[in-house]
């Protein structure tokens, strides 16, 4: 179960309840893979509210790895998500404003 408190979300990701968190290491990951530089640029692109498939893909990776879930991001390209597309990004969303509040 996610501890708002502590920027978890719980999210139904492959059949399965799974908790999602954006941890300075899930962070890192994001900064790097993104090439955004840093926390400030991730916020600001985020906040843009242009994301692609490879922005959610990557989000949602490493929101459930630190969140403790032990899934790589071909792992997570194979299941289903409720909503299809719009539930994903919707599951980003709730994940981005736990991390950065009312900024992202």
């Amino acid at each position: 179960m996610a501890i708002t408190q502590r920027g978890e979300i719980d999210a139904v990701i492959g059949g399965e309840t799974r908790t999602l968190c954006l941890t300075l290491g899930a962070l890192a990951e994001l900064e790097s893979r993104l090439q955004a530089g840093d926390l400030v640029g991730l916020a600001e692109r985020f906040s843009a509210g242009r994301v692609s498939a490879r922005d959610l893909t990557a989000i949602l990776g490493a929101g459930l790895r630190g969140g403790g879930n032990a899934i790589t991001d071909d792992d997570l390209a194979r299941f289903a998500i409720e909503g299809g597309l719009k539930g994903a990004a919707e599951i980003a969303a709730r994940l981005l404003k736990a991390t950065f509040g009312d900024a992202a």
